[in-house]
């Protein structure tokens, strides 16, 4: 072989060689999962917001589904922490924090389920634990999985292509195990398209005791995503016992949550964050931004806001689209005072936030150098004991 030829090849193979080289890359099957954009990385804080964190001693986590971002926030000893890892359009969250473990949901075609738990540095770079994917669950994309809950210790997800929710199991795949009563037919569910948009579960101890909300309470001729879809008060919470609305009035509605007692849900078209009560929702709080993404620890809300996207800014009629931001921000449910919060100024979509206890890092640092080294960390992390705790 020709020395010409010999250098022809090791240019062909020098490209490939020196690929999927990142843990990003690896865990997510993501060419670009390497190479985040700062600019979508770069915040600021506003009020309270990292002392309400130092206090609860909390990780918050928020998934950016339209930037591919998961992210934590965290302040150990009052130090401010945000760390990430990336991963195509991550949606809900399932946090299980006696494990100090979360599954999140990838929601493309087809849909994965991403199972994060946390792990020790073993080269011992990192004064905290980190939080790692240890497994990927492949599921069809005609799931459209949009929320996910564990309810009786079981992982569930809203599966809205479907007008159903799911149970999600590593062995035996899904199944179909709740819908509303106005998608039965004499053949069945109506499962073939969506036609409802339900999009979350306010998760009570079995699926009875639980509340689902959706756009619209039955199918029509207009479909979510067709652009004269009726949004405007059309939006329902569902109860989990008798498959019917147990409310009207909201729009767009998402995020549903039980906290003491009480059912709450962000009324996204209108920015509003409330409480579900006789049939009715009275808002709390009103927010800037197309809300959803919720949480509670104690008297706080943590509360997602989003930017509208254009093509569907009729979802959105209680909104000024100018005004919206991309942020997190945490909200006292007594007074609905916005404590605090944190604004991406070329963040877009906020989809979930939920929490785990005590200071915990995904692998990367949003600001300077790696929270760990990466591929030390991905080569030998240890212990699994957290696994093991009930």
């Amino acid at each position: 072989m020709t020395s010409g030829r010999r250098k022809a090849r090791a240019g062909i193979w020098a490209r490939p060689d020196a690929e999927w080289r990142h843990p990003a890359q690896a865990t997510s099957l993501w060419r670009d999962a390497a190479a985040s954009d700062p600019r979508l990385l770069s915040g600021a804080a506003r009020g309270a917001w990292w002392e309400i964190l130092a206090r609860a001693n909390i990780t918050l986590l928020v998934t950016r589904e339209y930037e591919h971002l998961l992210m934590a926030f965290s302040a150990p000893r009052t130090r401010p922490r945000l760390t990430y890892w990336p991963m195509p359009h991550p949606s809900g969250l399932a946090v299980d924090r006696g494990r100090r473990s979360f599954s999140v949901a990838s929601t493309r075609n087809p849909n994965q389920i991403y199972r994060f738990v946390s792990v020790a540095d073993s080269a011992g770079r990192s004064r905290h634990r980190v939080l790692v994917p240890v497994s990927s669950r492949i599921f069809p994309g005609s799931l459209y999985l949009h929320d996910l809950a564990i309810i009786g210790g079981k992982l569930y997800g809203n599966a809205v292509g479907q007008n159903s929710v799911v149970s999600l199991d590593e062995r035996n795949g899904y199944k179909r195990v709740w819908w509303p009563r106005s998608i039965d037919s004499r053949s069945g569910p109506i499962i073939e398209r969506n036609y409802l948009q339900l999009n979350s579960i306010a998760a009570g101890a079995t699926l009875g005791a639980s509340y689902f909300s959706a756009s619209t309470d039955a199918p029509s001729a207009r479909r979510p995503g067709h652009r004269n879809f009726a949004v405007d008060g059309r939006g329902v919470i569902f109860s989990g016992r008798t498959r019917e609305p147990i409310a009207h009035g909201l729009t767009r509605p998402h995020s549903a949550r039980l906290h003491r007692g009480r059912l709450w849900v962000d009324n996204s078209g209108y920015g509003e964050l409330g409480i579900v009560s006789r049939g009715r929702f009275d808002p709390v709080a009103r927010l800037p931004g197309w809300t959803r993404g919720l949480c509670f620890h104690g008297d706080f809300a943590f509360v997602g806001t989003s930017r509208v996207i254009p093509e569907f800014r009729q979802y959105a009629p209680g909104l000024d689209l100018r005004a919206s931001v991309c942020g997190v921000h945490a909200v006292d449910v007594r007074s609905g005072r916005i404590l605090g919060s944190f604004v991406w100024p070329r963040g877009n979509q906020i989809f979930a936030v939920d929490w785990l206890e005590e200071a915990l890092d995904l692998p990367l640092l949003a600001r300077g150098a790696p929270a760990v080294d990466a591929d030390r960390l991905f080569y030998s992390f240890s212990s699994f004991s957290t696994e093991r705790r009930k």
